[in-house]
Protein backbone atom coordinates (compact mmCIF):
# COMPACT_ATOMS: atom_id res chain seq x y z
CA UNK A 1 0.00 0.00 0.00
CA UNK A 2 1.00 3.60 -0.64
CA UNK A 3 0.61 5.37 2.69
CA UNK A 4 -0.34 9.05 2.71
CA UNK A 5 -0.10 10.86 6.02
CA UNK A 6 -2.26 13.89 6.83
CA UNK A 7 -0.87 16.09 9.58
CA UNK A 8 -3.37 17.53 12.07
CA UNK A 9 -6.59 17.61 10.00
CA UNK A 10 -8.52 18.91 13.01
CA UNK A 11 -6.78 22.30 12.64
CA UNK A 12 -5.13 22.27 9.19
CA UNK A 13 -8.17 22.24 6.92
CA UNK A 14 -9.10 25.81 6.04
CA UNK A 15 -10.54 26.25 2.53
CA UNK A 16 -11.39 22.54 2.36
CA UNK A 17 -7.88 21.61 1.30
CA UNK A 18 -8.14 18.11 2.77
CA UNK A 19 -9.92 17.36 -0.50
CA UNK A 20 -6.43 17.20 -1.99
CA UNK A 21 -5.95 13.88 -0.22
CA UNK A 22 -9.55 12.71 -0.43
CA UNK A 23 -9.18 13.03 -4.19
CA UNK A 24 -5.97 10.98 -4.24
CA UNK A 25 -7.77 8.29 -2.24
CA UNK A 26 -10.43 8.11 -4.96
CA UNK A 27 -7.77 7.73 -7.66
CA UNK A 28 -6.21 4.45 -6.54
CA UNK A 29 -7.03 1.40 -4.42
CA UNK A 30 -3.32 1.26 -3.59
CA UNK A 31 -3.56 4.34 -1.38
CA UNK A 32 -4.08 4.19 2.38
CA UNK A 33 -4.69 7.48 4.22
CA UNK A 34 -3.41 7.97 7.77
CA UNK A 35 -4.52 10.96 9.88
CA UNK A 36 -2.43 12.31 12.78
CA UNK A 37 -3.94 14.47 15.49
CA UNK A 38 -2.02 17.09 17.48
CA UNK A 39 -2.13 14.83 20.54
CA UNK A 40 -0.51 11.84 18.80
CA UNK A 41 2.99 10.92 17.74
CA UNK A 42 3.08 11.47 13.97
CA UNK A 43 3.23 8.36 11.82
CA UNK A 44 6.39 9.68 10.10
CA UNK A 45 8.28 9.64 13.43
CA UNK A 46 8.89 5.89 13.17
CA UNK A 47 7.73 5.10 9.63
CA UNK A 48 8.31 6.35 6.11
CA UNK A 49 5.09 7.33 4.32
CA UNK A 50 4.95 7.89 0.58
CA UNK A 51 3.53 11.38 1.09
CA UNK A 52 3.14 13.76 4.04
CA UNK A 53 0.39 16.38 3.60
CA UNK A 54 -0.50 19.45 5.65
CA UNK A 55 -2.94 22.23 4.73
CA UNK A 56 -3.85 25.78 5.62
CA UNK A 57 -4.62 26.68 9.24
CA UNK A 58 -5.39 29.69 11.42
CA UNK A 59 -2.54 31.81 12.74
CA UNK A 60 -3.14 30.57 16.29
CA UNK A 61 -2.99 26.96 15.05
CA UNK A 62 0.35 27.71 13.37
CA UNK A 63 1.84 28.26 16.82
CA UNK A 64 0.53 24.92 18.09
CA UNK A 65 1.72 23.04 15.01
CA UNK A 66 5.16 24.67 15.03
CA UNK A 67 5.61 23.69 18.68
CA UNK A 68 4.46 20.12 17.97
CA UNK A 69 6.67 19.59 14.92
CA UNK A 70 9.71 21.12 16.62
CA UNK A 71 10.04 17.77 18.44
CA UNK A 72 10.54 16.08 15.07
CA UNK A 73 12.58 18.68 13.19
CA UNK A 74 15.55 16.35 12.73
CA UNK A 75 13.34 13.53 11.46
CA UNK A 76 11.61 15.86 9.00
CA UNK A 77 14.97 16.99 7.63
CA UNK A 78 15.99 13.36 7.24
CA UNK A 79 12.83 12.45 5.34
CA UNK A 80 13.12 15.45 3.02
CA UNK A 81 16.74 14.56 2.30
CA UNK A 82 15.73 10.94 1.63
CA UNK A 83 13.26 12.09 -1.01
CA UNK A 84 9.99 11.40 0.81
CA UNK A 85 7.16 13.34 -0.83
CA UNK A 86 5.70 16.31 1.04
CA UNK A 87 2.82 18.47 -0.14
CA UNK A 88 2.35 21.48 2.13
CA UNK A 89 -0.30 24.02 1.10
CA UNK A 90 -1.36 27.49 2.18
CA UNK A 91 0.31 29.06 5.21
CA UNK A 92 1.44 25.60 6.42
CA UNK A 93 4.59 26.13 4.35
CA UNK A 94 5.63 28.92 6.74
CA UNK A 95 6.13 26.40 9.54
CA UNK A 96 9.03 24.85 7.61
CA UNK A 97 10.71 28.25 7.35
CA UNK A 98 12.68 30.01 10.06
CA UNK A 99 10.06 32.30 11.64
CA UNK A 100 6.86 34.32 11.28
CA UNK A 101 7.10 38.06 12.00
CA UNK A 102 4.24 40.42 12.89
CA UNK A 103 4.00 44.25 12.56
CA UNK A 104 3.97 44.43 16.37
CA UNK A 105 7.48 43.01 16.49
CA UNK A 106 6.48 39.52 17.63
CA UNK A 107 8.35 36.53 16.25
CA UNK A 108 6.98 32.99 16.09
CA UNK A 109 9.82 30.49 15.90
CA UNK A 110 9.35 27.80 13.24
CA UNK A 111 11.34 24.73 12.19
CA UNK A 112 14.12 26.47 10.27
CA UNK A 113 14.37 23.68 7.68
CA UNK A 114 14.34 26.42 5.04
CA UNK A 115 15.79 29.92 5.40
CA UNK A 116 12.56 31.63 4.42
CA UNK A 117 10.64 33.78 6.88
CA UNK A 118 7.04 34.99 6.75
CA UNK A 119 5.75 38.51 7.30
CA UNK A 120 2.21 38.47 8.73
CA UNK A 121 -0.26 41.36 8.83
CA UNK A 122 -3.81 40.45 9.85
CA UNK A 123 -5.04 43.83 8.59
CA UNK A 124 -4.02 43.04 5.01
CA UNK A 125 -5.63 40.01 3.39
CA UNK A 126 -4.25 39.13 -0.04
CA UNK A 127 -6.64 37.39 -2.46
CA UNK A 128 -5.66 36.37 -5.96
CA UNK A 129 -6.07 33.86 -8.73
CA UNK A 130 -2.89 32.07 -9.78
CA UNK A 131 -1.43 30.90 -13.08
CA UNK A 132 2.03 29.39 -13.28
CA UNK A 133 4.19 26.50 -14.44
CA UNK A 134 5.57 23.44 -12.68
CA UNK A 135 8.94 22.26 -14.08
CA UNK A 136 8.22 18.54 -14.47
CA UNK A 137 10.74 16.05 -15.87
CA UNK A 138 8.47 15.45 -18.87
CA UNK A 139 7.97 19.18 -19.53
CA UNK A 140 6.41 22.20 -17.86
CA UNK A 141 2.89 21.69 -16.50
CA UNK A 142 0.61 24.71 -16.27
CA UNK A 143 -0.82 25.30 -12.79
CA UNK A 144 -4.01 27.11 -11.80
CA UNK A 145 -5.27 27.93 -8.34
CA UNK A 146 -6.14 30.55 -5.76
CA UNK A 147 -4.47 32.44 -2.95
CA UNK A 148 -6.03 33.86 0.21
CA UNK A 149 -3.55 34.85 2.89
CA UNK A 150 -2.43 37.42 5.45
CA UNK A 151 1.27 36.72 4.96
CA UNK A 152 4.04 36.38 2.38
CA UNK A 153 7.38 34.57 2.57
CA UNK A 154 10.80 36.04 1.85
CA UNK A 155 14.43 34.98 1.45
CA UNK A 156 13.96 31.90 -0.74
CA UNK A 157 17.71 32.08 -1.49
CA UNK A 158 19.49 28.94 -2.65
CA UNK A 159 18.16 26.47 -0.10
CA UNK A 160 16.00 24.34 -2.31
CA UNK A 161 14.54 26.31 -5.16
CA UNK A 162 10.98 27.19 -6.03
CA UNK A 163 8.00 24.95 -6.79
CA UNK A 164 6.28 26.98 -9.53
CA UNK A 165 7.16 29.86 -11.84
CA UNK A 166 4.42 32.48 -11.91
CA UNK A 167 2.86 33.63 -15.18
CA UNK A 168 0.03 35.67 -13.67
CA UNK A 169 -0.44 36.47 -10.00
CA UNK A 170 2.03 36.63 -7.15
CA UNK A 171 5.02 34.49 -6.20
CA UNK A 172 6.06 33.73 -2.62
CA UNK A 173 5.81 37.49 -2.18
CA UNK A 174 4.75 40.33 -4.51
CA UNK A 175 8.36 41.08 -5.45
CA UNK A 176 9.24 37.75 -7.09
CA UNK A 177 7.85 35.37 -9.70
CA UNK A 178 9.03 32.19 -7.94
CA UNK A 179 6.19 30.54 -6.04
CA UNK A 180 6.54 27.97 -3.30
CA UNK A 181 9.50 25.98 -2.02
CA UNK A 182 10.85 22.79 -3.56
CA UNK A 183 13.61 20.49 -2.36
CA UNK A 184 13.85 16.91 -3.62
CA UNK A 185 10.20 15.76 -3.39
CA UNK A 186 9.15 18.44 -0.89
CA UNK A 187 6.69 20.97 -2.34
CA UNK A 188 5.36 23.80 -0.21
CA UNK A 189 3.05 26.36 -1.84
CA UNK A 190 0.61 29.11 -0.91
CA UNK A 191 -1.71 27.88 -3.69
CA UNK A 192 -5.04 26.53 -2.50
CA UNK A 193 -7.97 25.38 -4.57
CA UNK A 194 -7.65 22.46 -3.74
CA UNK A 195 -4.46 22.26 -5.80
CA UNK A 196 -4.72 18.59 -6.81
CA UNK A 197 -8.40 18.73 -7.76
CA UNK A 198 -7.81 21.76 -10.01
CA UNK A 199 -4.64 20.43 -11.66
CA UNK A 200 -5.06 16.88 -13.00
CA UNK A 201 -1.77 16.88 -14.94
CA UNK A 202 0.16 17.87 -11.83
CA UNK A 203 -1.73 15.25 -9.82
CA UNK A 204 -0.77 12.55 -12.32
CA UNK A 205 2.86 13.65 -12.13
CA UNK A 206 2.73 13.40 -8.32
CA UNK A 207 1.18 9.92 -8.40
CA UNK A 208 3.79 8.68 -10.88
CA UNK A 209 6.54 10.06 -8.67
CA UNK A 210 4.99 8.17 -5.72
CA UNK A 211 5.23 4.88 -7.61
CA UNK A 212 1.94 4.53 -9.50
CA UNK A 213 3.13 3.80 -13.04
CA UNK A 214 -0.02 4.58 -15.01
CA UNK A 215 -2.27 6.70 -12.79
CA UNK A 216 -5.93 7.05 -13.70
CA UNK A 217 -7.67 9.94 -11.98
CA UNK A 218 -11.12 9.85 -10.47
CA UNK A 219 -13.54 11.73 -12.78
CA UNK A 220 -10.60 12.31 -15.09
CA UNK A 221 -12.58 13.46 -18.12
CA UNK A 222 -14.52 16.01 -16.08
CA UNK A 223 -11.37 17.15 -14.25
CA UNK A 224 -9.52 17.73 -17.52
CA UNK A 225 -12.42 19.66 -19.04
CA UNK A 226 -12.66 21.93 -15.97
CA UNK A 227 -8.88 22.39 -16.06
CA UNK A 228 -8.93 23.43 -19.73
CA UNK A 229 -11.74 25.92 -19.13
CA UNK A 230 -10.02 27.43 -16.09
CA UNK A 231 -6.67 27.58 -17.90
CA UNK A 232 -8.20 29.49 -20.81
CA UNK A 233 -9.94 31.87 -18.40
CA UNK A 234 -6.82 32.55 -16.34
CA UNK A 235 -4.73 33.08 -19.50
CA UNK A 236 -7.09 35.79 -20.73
CA UNK A 237 -5.40 39.13 -20.05
CA UNK A 238 -8.82 40.76 -19.68
CA UNK A 239 -9.55 38.55 -16.66
CA UNK A 240 -9.10 40.38 -13.35
CA UNK A 241 -6.75 38.53 -11.01
CA UNK A 242 -6.86 40.31 -7.65
CA UNK A 243 -9.94 40.72 -5.47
Amino acid sequence: MIKIEILFPEVANLYGDLENISYLGKCSDEIEIIEDSLTEEPYFAKNEPALVYMGTMSESSQRLVAKKLAEYEGRLRELIDRGVHFLITGNALEIFGDRIETPEGETVKCLGIFDTYASLDLNKRFNSLYLGEYPDASGDIEIVGYKSQFSHSYNIGEQGGYAFMTKRGCGLNPGIMQEGIRKNNFIGTYIIGPLLVLNPLFTKSLLRSMGIEKPVLAFEEEAMEAYRVRLAEYSDEKRGFYY
